[in-house]
């Protein structure tokens, strides 16, 4: 089965990169807010984790500019100034109100950032643009001596244009997270990409803000324990192993006759059975706290992963194109000596149960929480988080006129090495694979792999049970 998952490597190269402009984007109309108006921002949108700018990056081959010759530069902000009129809380900016949360405000800075810049290599000298890496930094946009998860004062769209020597170009994009999740943030890439291509306005669905409706509740009721915020002292080797030395990133492609397999292995055994998703998270959590040989043994380790609560909303459900965090954190908890030893079934059962622990209760008392103990910093203790973009339109939702990117998605998730992400196959069969990126220390990334790539040992367990 070791052939179904390949290791996948990136190239360590420079890419020079020169600036030539930075277009402030307005909204090509009027829009209902003028100067000092003020926007309302969630619970869900002021969580810690949402305060960041989500940086992705998206290629587009020079075989695609053959067919129509636009401008890619001037057809990209036209486009953005004509999305930012329904979209227009994207063109304020974030300040902290006087009870600490954030709002969107609109004061004399204004609008979108685009950013135009060119560089002599061609697209062919970055290597195989089929996974995350981090030496496409350049390729983002940040403002000299930006400081770390910095989101007030700044434009909530940054955007960058690196036009390349053979003819193809990246667009960088930095959205803030506070303002859209990654269902929204794709909502919003659409309606961006089906202007550009037309010439046209295009939204469906229209654009919904609504914040209000998640207020919280008049006294705020907490009904859950909600083990995702709470503060771990770290009893565990595990995050100091992982922060004393800079991470290494692997990325791995898992077949879909891997996933099947793996599914099949990791059924609990009553009759509710899991999904692929849980067998998943249950396989990469076990053989990530095998690698790193995490002490002591009896330790208790948390797996965190974001859910789309949308379609947990039903009295009243949410408004078609709201595109503001519908997201709760699950959370799954277990002995290390549980992971190690204990089976894959019992470990993708802690998964399936966290993930079906978010209810519309859940997201209300989530909301309620935060509005008595909003955490204010990210909590790492004992913790692997898994955010799975396989379920973002990411490649269909970016054709701006140029076809479809040949790679779209995150550049580095080494600043974040407790984070594992699941990314689609981006190459053009559409093989149902998926991409998973984890961050390990390079002496554990031999053993990880091990792990991961082997279902002897499941197979093995799975029988003498």
């Amino acid at each position: 089965m070791a052939s179904c998952v390949e290791e996948l490597h990136f190239s360590h190269i420079h890419i020079p990169v020169t600036i030539d402009q930075m277009i402030p984007v307005l909204p090509a109309g009027p829009i209902p807010a003028v100067h000092g108006s003020r926007l309302y921002l969630s619970n869900l949108d002021n969580m810690i984790g949402a305060r960041v700018f989500t940086p992705t990056v998206y290629f587009y081959k020079s075989n695609y500019m053959s067919s129509n010759r636009k401008p890619v530069t001037k057809t990209l902000c036209d486009a953005l100034s004509r999305v930012l009129v329904p979209y227009y809380p994207l063109s304020g900016r974030l300040r902290e109100a006087s009870n600490g949360k954030l709002e969107v405000f609109f004061g004399q800075e204004q609008g979108a950032l685009m950013v135009e810049a060119h560089s002599d290599m061609g697209l062919a000298e970055l290597g195989d643009l089929a996974v995350p890496n981090p030496t496409w930094a350049p390729l983002n946009y940040r403002f000299p001596n930006e400081e770390p998860y910095k989101v007030l004062d700044m434009p909530l769209i940054i955007a960058q244009v690196t036009l390349f020597a053979c003819g193809g170009f990246s667009l960088g994009l930095r959205l803030c997270h506070c303002i859209c999740d990654g269902i929204g943030a794709m909502q919003f890439l659409a309606a961006w990409a089906a202007t550009a291509k037309t010439g046209t306005l295009v939204t469906n669905p229209e654009p919904c803000w609504d914040r209000e409706f998640f207020q919280p509740r008049n006294p705020p009721t907490i009904k859950y324990r909600h083990p995702e915020f709470m503060r771990i002292e770290e009893g565990s080797s595990l995050t100091m192993s992982l922060w004393k030395s800079k991470p290494v990133q692997k990325c791995y492609k898992v077949s879909q006759q891997f996933q099947a397999q793996l599914k099949s292995l990791a059924q609990p055994n009553d009759m509710l059975g899991c999904s692929t998703f849980d067998a998943m998270a249950a396989h990469v959590w076990r053989s990530w706290v095998k690698a790193l040989d995490v002490k002591p043994v009896d330790c208790e380790l948390r797996l965190t992963f974001s859910v789309n609560a949308r379609p947990k909303l039903k009295n009243p459900p949410l408004k078609q194109g709201f595109y503001g965090n519908v997201v709760c954190v699950a959370c799954g908890t277990s002995p290390v000596n549980n992971l190690i030893k204990g089976s894959l079934s019992e470990t993708s059962r802690l998964v399936r149960e966290a993930r079906l622990s978010i209810s519309e209760e859940y997201v209300r008392s989530t909301v309620d929480y935060m509005e008595i103990d909003r955490p204010n910093r990210l909590e790492f203790g004992g913790k692997l988080s898994i955010t799975q973009w396989t379920r973002f339109s990411l490649y269909e939702s970016a054709d701006f006129g140029w076809g479809r990117p040949s790679y779209a998605g995150p550049i580095d998730l080494t600043p974040t090495p407790q984070v594992c992400v699941f990314l689609p196959d981006g190459s053009a069969e559409c093989s149902g694979a998926t991409v998973v990126c984890i961050c390990l220390p390079d002496s554990a990334t031999h053993k990880f792999t091990e792990f991961f790539l082997c279902l002897k040992d499941l197979i093995s367990n799975d029988e003498s049970e």
